[in-house]
């Protein structure tokens, strides 16, 4: 693999312990803020330094405890692209993509290149304050690519652009990572953001760093609330296991699975859209009242209680189609279905 990581380090009451494996690849570190991500990337680019483990790049030791090996950053030949560029900004364009040319004979011949390729020609002699955000974020990957890294560290690349930028932007990086021969981290806590972007993911929750899975597999099948939670489920439940169904009691609820249920499963969770209005009598159908409907821009969103459920159960969040959502007779109190394949089994 041409990244390894396996580190953990105490900050105050925060501990980091994050494990994964990268290859020549574009892979997702996804999580809420405080997880740990933005930790991670600086113990990897050594800005941090680790309290015990390893980090390793194509074969050359970055980091090791055991071994007392720590490189300084500007030994570990990895491009970091802060949330805020860190551009220098007292140099031009021109110049910040020159301090980045390790090879001085071809400092010049380096910074047209970049230039060109970034469509920077035109504010090469400008400065980082008289740049657009898009601007900024071309002149600091091209800053990063002529450093010639192995490796590329995005952290939330697009947090401080508006949405039409944003999209534009991300299309633009994407093109220029097509071509990158490394691994690249690409830290988010957009789930969309890293399915368009990224082939497999690691959910950090809280410190701790979950296998790497496919983003097919994290939407399938989560296993964990916090993986299922980033993957954008909405509905959750605590469950008693019962062969191939769950009894869940805040619901007042029995439901099959249609597939036995493992042990440690203490959770499932339905995703909104999974929800639907349906004849009574079916599998896992169970009537509710309507508590409350919210039009969202292209979806209605329909928040229910299933009649057995306890008073302060939390309601269950159904998200239907606006033509669907006005084609049900009864918007007070209907039948509902969840499809057994459509249960999450969650662990702790």
């Amino acid at each position: 693999m041409a990244l390894s990581v396996d580190i953990q380090k105490q900050l105050g009451d925060f501990r980091l312990e994050v494990r994964f494996e990268a290859g020549d690849e574009t892979l997702a570190l996804l999580g809420a803020s405080g997880c740990g991500k933005s930790v991670t990337l600086k113990c990897v680019a050594g800005i941090l330094t680790p309290d015990e483990g390893h980090i390793q790049l194509d074969g050359v030791t970055l980091y090791d405890s055991a071994a007392r090996i720590d490189l300084p950053p500007q030994r570990r030949q990895v491009g970091y692209l802060f949330q805020q560029y860190a551009l220098f900004p007292n140099m031009t364009v021109r110049q910040n993509i020159a301090a980045a040319v390790r090879d001085k004979s071809r400092r010049q011949t380096e910074v047209a290149e970049k230039l060109r390729q970034f469509r920077l020609e035109a504010v090469a002699d400008q400065k980082p304050g008289q740049l657009s955000g898009g601007q900024q974020q071309r002149c600091a990957l091209a800053r990063i690519l002529a450093s010639e890294p192995r490796a590329i560290l995005l952290d939330e690349p697009f947090s401080a652009l508006d949405s039409y930028l944003k999209y534009q932007l991300e299309l633009e990086l994407a093109d220029t990572l097509g071509g990158f021969p490394g691994t690249v981290l690409w830290v988010s806590h957009d789930r969309g953001e890293v399915f368009r972007n990224c082939r497999r993911v690691c959910v950090m929750d809280r410190g701790r760093s979950q296998p790497v899975t496919t983003l097919e597999e994290l939407f399938r099948s989560p296993g964990t609330e916090a993986a299922a939670r980033l993957s954008g489920c909405k509905n959750y439940a605590d469950v008693r296991p019962a062969g191939d169904s769950v009894s869940l009691p805040d619901w007042g609820l029995t439901l099959s699975c249609g597939r036995p249920v493992p042990e440690g499963v203490c959770r499932i969770g339905i995703r909104a859209h999974h929800i639907r209005p349906a004849a009574p009598g079916g599998e896992n159908c169970f009537a509710c009242t309507v508590e409350r409907v919210v039009e969202d821009v292209f979806s209605t969103i329909v928040l229910l209680r299933p009649e057995g459920a306890a008073p302060e159960a939390p309601l269950l969040r159904m998200e239907l189609d606006k033509e669907a959502w006005q084609a049900v007779p009864d918007k007070g109190r209907l039948t509902v279905s969840a499809p057994p394949e459509a249960i999450l089994l969650l662990g702790s």
